[in-house]
């Protein structure tokens, strides 16, 4: 009978749960918009990934959780969110020296040293700007999908200026720019620049280090890539699964705790 472990990282939007087994490999993963049901959907998340893989329950020798609702959710314990993500980035990316992780509702730059090692963190925590929260209010304001941001953020040919690093103003400038004409294409590129800079401001105060790799839910947003490697002057890595990445740490610390 095999043995896996499993991570868990319940978000502030979005429930994120990895397996693995004894070599580190992943063996199923899931992501789901949560809100107030992110206990309930992890529990539903673990039990698909384990009927798709055909493992009981019992098979899981460890899980660890990790995000806003680590506390709530029944694992063998309960680990930061900084740490999961710096063991996942670890893993997958032994190069990277520096993590910027825009999440829903905060963001972060981790500095690692040799085998990950955290050496120093700087994280945004107490206001929506440069989050996935900020995109989707921008979104509404302009009447279209967070989705769709990206895209068009890569067909402008100007940028609009969007210069408040609070949500509430810079939804106003959003406005105002959209009565004096300006294209959608050119204000969006506006916004994921804002997302840049906002970032690039977290890292300054840690000095990062190449290479750069850029996680979390927004990291699918081609417009806010595009605009943190110009903000950075460097190319910057993504994960294939980007959200997953904190969950996947979890993951490997829930393995750690069986070797210890």
């Amino acid at each position: 009978m095999g043995e896996f472990y499993l991570g868990v990282d319940i978000g502030s939007l979005t429930v994120k749960v990895v397996l693995i087994n004894t070599s580190g490999e992943i063996i199923g993963s899931g992501v789901k918009r949560a809100g107030f049901k992110g206990i309930e959907y992890a529990t539903e998340l673990r039990g698909r990934l384990l009927d798709e893989a055909g493992i009981a329950l019992d098979q899981i020798v460890a899980t660890v959780a990790t995000g806003y609702g680590r506390l709530n959710f029944p694992a063998d314990k309960e680990v930061s969110e900084i740490s999961c993500q710096a063991k996942g980035i670890a893993h997958l990316f032994p190069d990277v020296k520096t993590i910027i992780d825009i999440g829903g509702q905060d963001s972060k730059v981790i500095k690692l040293g040799l085998n990950g090692r955290i050496i120093d963190f700087n994280m945004n925590d107490k206001c929506a700007a440069g989050t996935g929260r900020f995109l989707e209010v921008m979104a509404h304001a302009l009447e279209i999908k967070v989705e769709e941001i990206g895209a068009l953020a890569l067909l402008a040919t100007e940028v609009s200026s969007i210069s408040s690093t609070c949500t509430v103003f810079a939804e106003s400038e959003v406005i105002s720019h959209i009565a004096q004409g300006s294209s959608l294409e050119g204000i969006v590129a506006g916004i994921c620049q804002s997302v840049a800079e906002r970032v690039y401001a977290l890292a300054r105060r840690i000095n990062p280090e190449p290479v750069i790799l850029l996680t979390g839910g927004v990291a699918l947003n081609e417009g806010v890539v595009k605009a943190v490697s110009k903000k950075f002057a460097a190319n910057i890595l993504v994960p294939p699964l980007p959200q997953i990445t904190a969950a996947l740490g979890a993951a490997l610390a829930a393995k750690s705790i069986s070797e210890d």
